[in-house]
């Protein structure tokens, strides 16, 4: 039903507008008594053999919410009503950041796609924290953390930081943003030098952390964009061996415009931004594959990129992948999404 009715009226309006009503919606419904534990029963898969212990977090389910759908972390309690085993919040910022002017986030209908150019658009760490320390309901959340836009990269180390210490208590693991193509300049910081001396900086915190307060470190991961190079994807893995963060996060949208379907004047017009979904789901599992091998199988990589059917989240968890995450399938697919990828792994056996 969701894929005949209701999506094709959602894409009548314009795509960042009907991503506020229809998150405003959820909330509202499972805000009514009785719904959200009727959401629970409906979309929650609760199987011993899809736990999963990855980076010393021991996960319900493989399959979490990427982040960009939850930035302020209003729906952590809605999202895991709707199966998803984790839920990844943020682009976080220290100070709040309206983003990149409207419109900025465009629909790739022939393509199962999406192009936005959001610009870590937040209401910033410290509110997020709070809504954090409200939660009624426990889901592994992890915090997606960036710079505001007007940080150069030379004081971007300072934000980082600013974002881990605010967010430290209230998160299960750190992700470490410097693929978006979407903040100028930001990709700079996915150089080896510049990446190993952020990376080293934010461990040194995190280490401290039982000297200072008793409370143990938190993984660290990297999330990386699938346009780098082997080579550059060579010194991403010398760079986690390095600095000793917890894994990797592949991939983030791309840059490229290559092989779409929608008609090339029309991309054109939407303008610059990442592309993310179908369009990135095969280059996504191949970068998956190529660190994994690369690795020997070092360390995690959670795969996300094109995750529509649990058929493609197989494919990243066969690539190397430990988990995996989902957004732009979810939001051609519909809530039971989850639940469907879910059932697919315990049918696989995987």
């Amino acid at each position: 039903m969701y894929k005949r009715i209701v999506l094709p009226i959602l894409f009548r309006f314009d795509a960042e507008a009907i991503h506020h009503f229809a998150t405003s919606a959820l909330k509202f419904t499972l805000a009514i008594p009785g719904m959200r534990w009727l959401a629970c029963r409906l979309y929650m898969v609760d199987d011993p053999r899809l736990r999963r212990t990855v980076f010393g977090i021991d996960f319900p389910n493989p399959v979490g919410m990427a982040a960009g759908f939850d930035k302020n972390a209003e729906l952590v309690t809605e999202l895991g009503c709707l199966g998803f085993g984790f839920v990844e919040i943020g682009t976080v910022t220290p100070r709040p950041q309206p983003g990149n002017p409207k419109p900025r986030l465009f629909r790739l209908k022939a393509d199962g796609g999406l192009i936005n150019r959001m610009g870590f658009n937040n209401k910033g760490a410290g509110p997020a924290t709070g809504r954090l320390r409200r939660l009624n309901q426990r889901v592994i959340v992890g915090g997606n953390i960036g710079k505001n836009k007007d940080t150069p990269n030379n004081e971007a180390l300072n934000d980082y930081r600013l974002c881990f210490e605010e967010l430290f208590d209230t998160v299960e693991y750190f992700v470490v943003k410097v693929s978006s193509p979407n903040t100028p300049g930001l990709r700079d910081l996915q150089e080896r030098e510049p990446l190993t001396r952020l990376l080293l900086a934010l461990q040194q915190d995190n280490l401290a952390k039982p000297t200072r307060s008793g409370v143990p470190p938190k993984p660290i991961l990297l999330k990386i964009a699938p346009d780098l190079t082997d080579s550059q994807l060579d010194d991403i893995v010398a760079i986690v061996a390095e600095t000793k963060i917890a894994g990797v996060i592949a991939t983030n949208t791309t840059i490229s415009r290559a092989n779409l379907k929608t008609d090339a004047q029309t991309v054109s017009d939407m303008g610059a931004g990442g592309v993310s979904g179908l369009p990135v789901r095969s280059r996504s599992t191949e970068v998956i594959r190529y660190l994994h091998q690369k690795s020997g199988g070092a360390f995690p990589i959670i795969g996300v990129g094109g995750i529509f059917t649990a058929e493609d989240a197989l494919e990243k968890l066969r690539a190397g992948a430990s988990l995996v995450q989902v957004y732009t399938g979810f939001i051609y697919e519909g809530p039971g999404m989850a639940k469907r990828i879910c059932r697919g792994i315990l049918d696989s056996g995987l």
